[in-house]
């Protein structure tokens, strides 16, 4: 034991000694020991905000405030940035108020397509849409009536988040069927996980699915039958019906206003009033809808439920130069994409459809986190947040692809002539469009043609193909000589970009044998 007492005391003899430089070092001014350099504050330092300056590291009241300041501003930055699907959803509520309130049985079709005078996230002119807003806190649970065979259709919460689709891509499969939507409030023995559940209620056979929110958006397509819409049109007056459970025996009457031609919004502000939408929505939906970080990050910039958003003149202030740069980044984010997974294909401008390609937009299926710009991305141009956009679905639902820079990599150019080339045998079932689309408005572009748009179905007997059966688009200010059936007008002095859509994809789609051009420009 004497030994073992004796190895120890050597051995810690010779650690203090091999230590001994450092426990020698002088100490730092002001202190008895030497303290590391990351832990100290300068006086003073340059940064973005201007020069800031401490003393003995508490900053100067000076240095407080402009902090203060800063620290704001990039909150409503961010809260415009992450908010973004909260107003995109509350402005399509908006659009749908009359007197007042929104009724579910009203339902907004466009029975003559889509033209571009409605002012509608990247909208196409190629199906019949219909639309509706579900008031869950009015109604209770609600029932959506789906008759067979109509297009794709989704349901999404206030956030724009999936709640269930029907349809083709839901759990009806085209058959048709009645679906249950359970307020946030409901609390029996029905549990349904996102996407729905089939059950009996009341001796009916539902499917069943449950939001998070009050307020919820039913939006349906209905497709062309001989390039015309009137067969969905009549489809969905004759079978859609959208009723309060408890009034399943007397339901109320449908009404149907057709939204083709009527100069309608549904796209939310880019300045301040960005905020008084969020505020909307967060005054008007339960707490649970959000988690805990976002809520906290709207509460500081004064957006809180149950208290009053009453910013005074310098938040508000802030908060314009705030919704600017939000404003101006959401745009860089679109037009000017930095994350190379989310172009289509090697050397080439287009890029998928759904930023990230998954609906809730999750990195690596959530090991990389939230995919927060593909967030913004997306409800900056688009809307409808549905797995069937991401989902390998070879035969039925929809694919996309967008273009918003040409072969070059410049953006577009309305008052340029560019040429398109789709080969032969688009791998579309039933078939595959082409927008153009204002970069302001992220709408149709306004021009002298109502449907600045082509589409395989409507056009395959006016359009003039080439020998090898691929098909040239020119888009541009005047038509080419001898190709006006094939071509899109554009506006000089002002951009646009594209979308390019297929309907029920085939697999040359996804293994990518079948593929566009690039957007080139014609000398």
């Amino acid at each position: 034991m004497k030994s073992l007492g004796c190895a120890l005391g050597a051995a810690l003899f010779s650690v203090l000694m091999i230590n001994q430089p450092a426990l020698a070092e002088e100490p730092t001014p002001g202190y008895n020991t030497k303290i590391p350099e990351g832990l100290l504050t300068p006086d003073k330092y340059p940064t973005r905000v201007g020069d800031i300056e401490f003393f003995d590291g508490i900053p100067k009241p000076a240095t407080a405030e402009a902090l203060y300041n800063h620290l704001d501003y990039i909150r409503g930055v961010q809260t415009f940035l992450n908010g973004m699907p909260a107003a995109s959803m509350e402005a399509i509520r908006r659009s749908q108020v009359v007197d007042g309130k929104t009724q579910s049985n009203r339902i907004l079709i466009f029975d003559d397509l889509m033209d571009s005078n409605p002012l509608f996230l990247t909208g196409n002119t190629d199906t019949v849409y219909l639309s509706t807003i579900l008031d869950l806190k009015a109604d209770g649970p609600t029932v959506i009536e789906v008759p067979p065979g109509t297009g794709p259709g989704t349901v999404n919460d206030a956030f724009f988040r999936f709640v269930v689709d029907t349809g083709p891509p839901g759990p009806d499969a085209g058959k048709g069927g009645k679906y249950l939507i359970l307020p946030p409030d409901y609390d029996g023995d029905l549990d349904p996980s996102v996407g729905g559940m089939e059950a009996e209620v009341d001796g009916e056979t539902y499917f069943v699915a449950k939001s998070p929110s009050w307020v919820n958006w039913y939006i349906a397509r209905g497709f062309l039958k001989d390039g015309k819409p009137e067969f969905s049109s009549k489809l969905f007056r004759d079978g859609i019906k959208v009723y309060p459970l408890s009034q399943k025996d007397n339901p109320p009457e449908m009404v149907f206003e057709n939204g083709s031609r009527q100069p309608i919004n549904t796209i939310h502000s880019t300045d301040f009033n960005f905020f008084k939408e969020l505020n909307s929505v967060i005054q008007r939906e339960p707490v649970g809808m959000l988690d805990p970080e976002l809520r906290g990050l709207f509460a500081s910039i004064g957006i809180e439920k149950d208290k009053p958003f009453a910013p005074d003149l310098r938040m508000k202030n802030i908060l314009i130069k705030a919704a600017e740069v939000g404003n101006a980044t959401a745009r860089t984010l679109l037009w000017y994409e930095r994350n190379p997974d989310d172009f289509l294909y090697d050397g080439s401008y287009w890029k998928i459809g759904f930023p990230g390609g998954n609906y809730q937009f999750l990195r690596e299926d959530g090991k990389g986190g939230r995919d927060l710009d593909g967030r913004t991305e997306f409800f900056y141009f688009a809307t409808v947040n549905t797995p069937a956009m991401t989902k390998k679905l070879v035969g039925k639902g929809s694919q996309y692809a967008w273009g918003a820079l040409d072969a070059n990599g410049d953006y577009l150019d309305g008052s340029k002539t560019y040429k398109l080339n789709l080969p032969k045998d688009p791998p579309a079932k039933k078939f595959t469009s082409i927008v153009l689309y204002d970069p302001q408005t992220r709408s149709q572009l306004q021009t002298d043609q109502p449907f600045p748009s082509y589409n395989s179905e409507k056009h395959k007997d006016k359009v003039k193909y080439n020998e090898d059966g691929s098909l040239d688009l020119y888009f541009g200010p005047e038509p080419p000589e001898g190709f006006e059936d094939n071509w899109i007008q554009t506006v000089p002095g002002k951009g646009f970009f594209t979308i390019l859509r297929l309907y029920s994809p085939t697999e040359a789609w996804f293994d990518k044998t079948w593929r566009p051009g690039d957007i080139e420009p014609v000398e």
